[in-house]
């Protein structure tokens, strides 16, 4: 038996040596938001999202920037039997024996108020024949300057210019959005692992209780002071408190797990959080969050971008439905020589104007259809943003009126918690002079165990309902400033 005895002394000092328990970090409410925002994956993919956005807005404002082009064909060898004509007017099959060579470099200028673009370029060709004629010919363009328009009416850059500013400024309030979310998504990982070791802590202090209560029972039984049933029920109580301690360690790893994985931290962290106890005194006017909210959010953007997207699909159709007629007209200089010193002497001039029309006589309602789609689908989008817009109103308005609510809710369950792990206190010290029954210390710890648990949710309810107002109306109400990003360091 002393051997036995020392044996197990010497393990149980080896597990309490200190070098063997993990290190736990304790985290702050305000701690896990910030690393949430900055590190979680969810943070990390709106922030490329925003990325994406940026450069579909910078490539959108380079299509009205000049735009430089070198083209080369070096070399373009044809050595092949091809189709011709004769000198006597005959077609016949000849051999081809060439080696052409090319180079055109051209600056091209969108026109943003009349769709069309300008141009200008300079172009200089090489063609050897081979075989025994050896014959070698240059062609110079030195300058050409041209213009392509379209004539129906329709100015696709006129629209894009309108769309695509609108779309990118959708982005930055989107990415703000996202990143309140974030928060959001952190707030609830909080207290999922907050409410994992506040049952962990009650679970462990009621089976200490269970497991004190029954002992006592036990001595009291065996005196005959209470009944057999009073002793099962304290036997079962006690039994009940350890099957709950063990669910709940699971679920307070489980938690855990989830926390490390949502914010990008290693598994092998072991984290405490630290409970918030102070929330701002805050009380939000309606009228001031629905003048925020139609200011800063990013639906309002996104429904406004739809009606302009759908008128442009109106003008689009009824522009195709008539007539169709495109102007390309150029101008510029050119010479050919058989030596390369020789191509750019005297150059002469040459015009091209050329107007292709496209008129529909018979397309069997075909462009009048789609115009009268197009113009159903604007109805149809602008009905649709009616409603959306009344939705809206109403969600930020209980979204208010939620929040208001709150900060009531929450000092009524601190008290309740408060009251309650009072009354259970008086209730156990009453049942252990035989004062009451096991039935009410049992209903007296149920009540404490809810709420504790109360209290928690209504922090949680609070925090929640805080960051959804800040993420529908895009502002701090705290510092009483519109939330800000620097967008700048996002696209380093």
């Amino acid at each position: 038996m002393n051997k036995k005895f020392y044996v197990l002394l010497i393990i149980s000092i080896l597990f309490s040596i200190p070098g063997n328990t993990q290190e736990i970090r304790k985290y702050t409410f305000e701690e896990i938001i910030y690393i949430a925002r900055q590190n979680s994956p969810m943070a990390v993919m709106s922030r490329h999202r925003f990325r994406q956005s940026y450069w579909e807005y910078r490539t959108h404002k380079a299509e009205f920037l000049p735009n430089l082009t070198l083209n080369t064909q070096l070399p373009d060898l044809d050595r092949s039997i091809v189709s011709d004509f004769l000198d006597d007017g005959t077609e016949a099959f000849v051999p081809r024996n060439r080696i052409k060579n090319s180079v055109n470099l051209e600056l091209e200028q969108n026109i943003g108020f009349t769709g069309g673009s300008i141009f200008m370029s300079s172009d200089l060709q090489r063609i050897d024949i081979l075989g025994t004629t050896g014959v070698t010919s240059y062609l110079s363009t030195p300058i050409s300057i041209g213009i392509r328009q379209p004539i129906n009416g329709y100015n696709d850059f006129h629209w894009l210019k309108e769309i695509e500013p609108l779309k990118y400024e959708q982005a930055k309030k989107e990415y703000i959005e996202a990143i309140e979310n974030v928060t959001l998504r952190a707030v609830n990982i909080f207290f999922d692992l907050a409410v994992a070791q506040k049952n962990i802590e009650i679970s462990e202090l009621n089976h200490f209780n269970a497991d004190t209560l029954y002992r006592i029972a036990l001595g009291r039984y065996q005196l005959g002071t209470i009944a057999e049933n009073d002793l099962l029920q304290m036997e079962l109580a006690f039994l009940n408190t350890g099957t709950a301690l063990n669910e709940a360690k699971i679920d307070l790893e489980i938690k855990k797990f989830q926390m490390n994985s949502f914010l990008g931290l290693s598994q092998d962290e072991n984290i405490e959080l630290i409970i918030p106890t102070e929330i701002p005194t805050l009380t939000v006017d309606l009228n001031r969050a629905l003048e925020e909210a139609w200011k800063s959010n990013p639906d309002i953007l996104d429904r406004q971008r739809q009606i302009l997207e759908a008128n442009r699909a109106v003008e689009r159709t009824k522009s195709e439905k008539g007539l169709n007629a495109t102007l390309y007209a150029n101008f510029g200089l050119t010479q050919q020589a058989s030596q390369i010193s020789e191509v750019y002497l005297n150059p002469r001039d040459q015009e091209v104007v050329r107007m292709g029309i496209e008129i529909p006589i018979l397309d069997w309602g075909l462009g009048r259809g789609k115009y009268k789609m197009a113009q159903s689908a604007l109805e149809v989008t602008r009905t649709t943003v009616q409603q959306a817009e009344l939705d809206f109103q109403q969600e930020v308005y209980l979204a208010v009126m939620q929040f208001n609510l709150q900060d009531d809710q929450l000092e009524i369950a601190y008290k309740a918690d408060v009251i309650g792990l009072k009354r259970f206190e008086v209730t156990k010290q009453r049942f252990l002079i035989g004062r009451i029954s096991v039935l009410d210390l049992n209903v007296a710890q149920t009540e404490k165990d809810q709420a504790s648990r109360s209290y928690l949710s209504a922090l949680r309810n609070y925090w929640n309902y805080f960051y959804n107002l800040r993420s529908l109306t895009l502002y701090n109400w705290v510092d009483d400033s519109t939330l800000e990003e620097d967008f700048d360091s996002l696209i380093e």
